[in-house]
C-alpha cells in the first residue's frame, strides 16, 4: 500500500526514482523496493517522504484519503 502511494505522490511531481532519492537522501534502488512492495521505508524515512510530500503519515500509509 505505502509503495503504491509514494508513487502516485512521485510521478504527480515529475520526479524519478532517482531525483526522489535525491531529495530525500536514499538510493534510487530503496525507493524501487518501496514501490514495488520489496520493503518498507522506516520510520525516519516515512517522517522524510511526509515532509517532502506534504502529506500525513496515515495518508502515507493508506490509512486516510487525504
Amino acid at each position: 500500500m505505502i509503495g503504491s502511494v509514494i508513487k502516485e505522490l512521485r510521478l504527480e511531481r515529475g520526479l524519478s526514482q532517482a531525483e526522489l532519492g535525491k531529495k530525500i537522501d536514499v538510493s534510487q534502488k530503496a525507493i524501487d523496493y518501496w514501490e514495488r512492495g520489496v520493503n518498507e521505508p522506516k520510520a525516519s524515512y516515512i517522517v522524510s517522504l511526509c515532509d517532502f510530500f506534504l502529506v500525513s503519515a496515515d495518508y502515507l500509509l493508506g490509512r486516510t484519503d487525504h
